[in-house]
């Protein structure tokens, strides 16, 4: 039977960003309007694909975006200035419904570990990293790397392997470039790759289930890409038994295995 999407939603503007929120298995977008110079979050659950809020924008129309998310919380980051790169300041939102829990402009995120999000105050040198109350934002304790560490991730990013090392024949979709993504789960196999026809590179995702021992049948395919200039980097991930990719930009594809 051919697999059919639990979520196929087609934004506006262009996907910038995407997070996963591990404890709550939510995933949170962020797209971005430059002519426009806005930015809007979005939060959907991993299990069902409904959307928890869609296309909220802070105070904040531009620069900011997200920087993590932890335990039902979305932490946006803001710019030390408006053409810096360096991340200053952190907001932290509900990740079920989108209002604002708390700001503060002296914070900046370091990385993420099992206990909580690792910051520091840009104030204080040299840098001394702790754990906030994600949910207040108040200080809970200094960072401790012995207990502190980093949280497990169950997002999978495909392999990269040589097109003729595939287990099975991809046909009509000429040339196929020599590299290509693949990753197994289960009995499935996934492939994103490009190929040349009549002049034009597409980049193309294909499901193909193994029915027996060195049998397989195609029950899933798209077209992510098409007349486009150079090779897109990997097309989708893996998380647990969901399969999430973006297609054309703005569109975010995800299936169950």
């Amino acid at each position: 039977m051919p697999l059919v999407p639990i979520l196929y939603e087609e934004f506006a503007v262009p996907i910038w960003r995407m997070e996963i929120d591990e404890l709550t298995e939510t995933l949170f977008v962020e797209t971005r309007e430059s002519q426009d110079r806005s930015v809007s979050f979005s939060a959907i659950s991993l299990r069902d694909g409904g959307f928890s809020f869609k296309n909220i924008q802070i105070p904040e129309r531009w620069l900011t975006g997200l920087e993590t998310a932890y335990g039902g919380v979305l932490l946006l980051h803001f710019y030390e200035a408006e053409n810096s790169p360096v991340h200053k300041g952190l907001m932290a939102l509900n990740g079920l419904i989108g209002e604002t829990l708390w700001s503060n402009f002296n914070l900046t995120f370091d990385h993420l570990s099992a206990n909580g999000p690792v910051v520091y105050d840009n104030r204080i040198q040299p840098r001394k990293l702790f754990l906030p109350d994600v949910k207040t934002g108040a200080t809970i304790r200094s960072y401790q790397p012995s207990i502190d560490s980093e949280l497990r991730s169950f997002v999978i990013v495909p392999k990269l392997i040589a097109a003729d090392g595939l287990p099975f024949a991809v046909v009509g979709v000429g040339t196929v470039e020599k590299l290509v993504h693949y990753h197994e789960h289960n009995y499935f196999r996934i492939v994103s790759l490009h190929a040349l026809n009549q002049g034009q590179l597409s980049q193309l995702l294909f499901i193909f289930e193994e029915t027996g021992p060195g049998e397989y049948r195609e029950v899933f395919r798209d077209l992510l890409n098409d007349g486009i200039q150079k090779l897109q980097p990997e097309a989708f991930i893996v998380h647990k038994d969901r399969l999430i990719y973006i297609r054309k930009r703005s569109g975010l594809i995800m299936l169950k295995l």
